[in-house]
């Protein structure tokens, strides 16, 4: 079992930091200047979760997601989100990400730190549809980067709590 780095480490502070600064754009829906806390090669995957027996040895279906994005396709998603096309987000959601439960840890080098994290996200749309709750774990890897002097996403996976999702769709980031 790995040890998490201590809530004074600067590397924490800092890792802590970035999911708070990330929650409030993501709940602004400011998605282009989300997209900027990622590195080119970002990785970001929610497997599908399954409920078997204790002893089965896993929790998510193998090569099942219910999606596995690149920096492409999270742009394109972006993009979209400010057309006509994006029904699934017209009126768009009220959100807000409840990032909580934060433990650093140090990688194999010193230009990465894996991150875990719990978030509630609280979705609400229009004036009669009920809100939603999505709670989940994330384990995020952030890598250093030199010339802009910050973290940036590098990998997250998102474990849902949930095997059957209660949200209408996924058209939102978490």
């Amino acid at each position: 079992m790995r040890k998490a780095l201590p809530f004074n480490d600067t590397r924490h502070l800092q890792a802590h930091q970035f999911l708070v600064d990330e929650a409030y754009l993501l709940d602004a829906q400011r998605y282009e200047e989300w997209l900027e806390t990622m590195t080119e090669d970002i990785r970001y995957v929610m497997p599908v979760r399954v409920t078997t027996a204790r002893g089965a040895g896993f929790t998510v279906s193998p090569g099942m997601d219910h999606f596995d994005e690149d920096k492409y396709s999270l742009t394109q998603r972006v993009a979209r989100m400010g057309t006509e096309h994006v029904w699934a987000e017209d009126p768009p959601s009220r959100l807000r990400h409840f990032i909580t439960n934060v433990r650093t840890f140090a990688a194999d080098d010193a230009g990465h730190v894996v991150v875990e994290s719990a978030e509630l996200l609280f979705r609400s749309r229009g004036d009669v549809n009920e809100s939603a709750l999505l709670s989940c774990g994330r384990e995020d890897v952030l890598r250093w980067d030199e010339p802009g002097q910050a973290w940036k996403l590098a990998r997250r996976t998102i474990f849902t709590d949930e095997s059957v999702l209660r949200m209408q769709n996924l058209a939102v980031f978490l």
